[in-house]
């Protein structure tokens, strides 16, 4: 019986740990290419707060692929008339990674 009640606690503070995990990476990931010098989760710094982004972008089914690109390439117009700048320091597979989980800031 010991061995089970240890045996589930492990399983289940992994699983939380795991999360954890999940949603630091993508977070330190924004941090180490300089994402958070404009944007901030909850409130907008010169871009858009990314729970705005996802509020604005929710039920599209194009918006990781759009956002993705946005990403690589910049653009403007969007949030107003500053711009965002091309990020040649990210990777596509970074750029996903980035926007998959802006897009589940809430």
């Amino acid at each position: 019986m010991k061995q089970s009640l240890f045996i589930a606690s492990a399983v289940l503070a992994f699983g939380f740990s795991a999360q954890a995990f999940a949603q630091a990476a993508p977070a330190d990931l924004a941090k180490s290419k300089n994402c958070m010098a404009c944007h901030a989760v909850q409130t907008k710094i010169v871009g858009p707060a990314f729970k705005d982004v996802a509020a604005k972008y929710k039920g599209q089914k194009d918006a990781e692929d759009k956002l993705t690109q946005k990403v690589l390439k910049g653009g403007s117009g969007v949030w107003g008339a500053i711009p965002m700048p091309a990020n040649a320091q990210v990777s596509e597979a970074e750029a996903r990674t980035l926007v998959k989980w802006v897009l589940t800031q809430k």
